[in-house]
């Protein structure tokens, strides 16, 4: 019975391509705006957690890996709702890394102090529940590709291919 990693490693050039390129691509659209990866465009009121930048890894890595199934290999699987699933899990984590006080919504609801006190301690539960998405979503991605593998049956009656 096939796993995940043996059936990533069968991937063709072009899947494993497209996992690598949209990993750093997330690694960048995540970890940029939030500032987890610091450059003169964006800023943080408070500073980057140690946890984050093991969030922005795995997610992107997860990401990656999940936009890399959606490249049409035989047989086609269709089945959209791993991408909402994982689109979720990628927001969550997106939102778990930024910056508690940046986060308009938080600060418009919970002002600056409570963004703080209250928004801050939830951010590593957001983090885990978006990896725990991404993962179950991109999981169920590898492993329906491999189980829906179609083996030619004979017809015994027959003798011929059914």
């Amino acid at each position: 019975m096939p796993n995940c990693l043996t059936t990533v490693l069968n991937w063709p050039l072009r899947r494993l391509v497209t996992a690598i390129s949209t990993a750093v691509l997330s690694a960048l659209v995540i970890g940029i705006p939030t500032a987890v990866i610091p450059t003169p465009f964006f800023g943080r009121s408070v500073s980057v957690t140690s946890w984050s930048i093991p969030v922005l890894v795995i997610t992107s890595i997860l990401t990656g890996l999940l936009v890399a199934t959606y490249i049409s290999i035989d047989p086609v699987i269709r089945e959209d709702r791993s991408l909402k699933i994982g689109g979720l899990g990628g927001f969550f984590s997106f939102i778990a890394i930024g910056c508690p006080v940046c986060n308009k919504v938080a600060l418009l609801a919970l002002g600056a102090t409570g963004a703080v006190k209250f928004f801050a301690p939830v951010q590593p539960y957001l983090a885990t529940a978006g990896i725990a998405l991404l993962l179950f979503a991109t999981r169920k991605r590898i492993l329906g590709e491999s189980n829906c593998s179609i083996s030619p049956k004979t017809n015994k009656t027959k003798g011929k291919w059914a």
